[in-house]
């Protein structure tokens, strides 16, 4: 089943109408440390933006901005769009798919790196960060692009973070299924099945398909693997 990318937006408000109640919410678990993007510390949750002006105080590092305003809702009449990034070619593309398909003019895209409890790495995350959001900028600098890197367990903090943020929409990328997918199930797969099932947010899993298909498969909570021209 197929459509051009016109119908893609008739599309997600069909799906948006579906929703027909909030998921349950998650249990409680234990608080995620939260990286400054652009820097080594644990500093708290920072917004990031591509704007030469910003509020309040920050400093600036690797083509991005690294302010002092905590992250907050999205105001009325805005949507905010979180993405959960990673350095797969998956996740770029679902990026790309979120900021073309999903996100408009003045909408917040929210890009969420988790790394996993005690892993270290928050300054190669930061600038991964640092590099997607730039990216999504120069793309479409319509939209207001932000980006966090988190440390703690990967579902509970997505979790979370739609929740605390108020995202309208969450997307993930969508691996090819393992040919064992019969008798066991990769992290990958059981993480983006929890979200959708739930997340209390519309929620996408988004798999490019081959260039010689073109194309995307989309997952929802109602239709599994919809393919979407655009």
């Amino acid at each position: 089943m197929g459509s051009s990318g016109g119908s893609s937006e008739y599309f997600l408000r069909q799906l948006s109408s579906s929703d027909g109640g909030s998921a349950p919410a998650p249990a409680p678990h234990r608080q995620p440390e939260e990286w400054e993007c652009g820097g080594g510390g644990r500093r708290g949750s920072r917004r990031w933006a591509g704007r030469k002006k910003a509020r309040g105080r920050g400093h600036r590092r690797g083509g991005g901005f690294c302010g002092a305003t905590e992250e907050a809702a999205a105001p009325a009449g805005r949507k905010r769009v979180m993405v959960v990034v990673d350095q797969s070619s998956g996740a770029k593309h679902a990026m790309m798919w979120a900021l073309t398909h999903v996100a408009n003019r003045g909408d917040f895209l929210t890009l969420l790196h988790v790394l996993p409890r005690g892993s270290g790495g928050g300054e190669e995350a930061s600038a991964l960060a640092n590099s997607l959001g730039s990216l999504c900028k120069a793309c479409k600098p319509e939209v207001e692009v932000e980006a966090l890197v988190i440390q703690g367990p990967m579902l509970s903090t997505v979790l979370s973070q739609v929740k605390k943020l108020e995202a309208s929409v969450l997307v993930l990328s969508q691996r090819k299924p393992s040919p064992f997918c019969c008798f066991m199930r990769s992290s990958g797969e059981e993480l983006v099945e929890e979200c959708i099932s739930r997340a209390e947010c519309l929620t996408l899993a988004v798999r490019r398909q081959s260039k010689g298909v073109g194309g995307y498969l989309i997952s929802t909570r109602w239709q599994k693997n919809f393919w979407l021209l655009a």
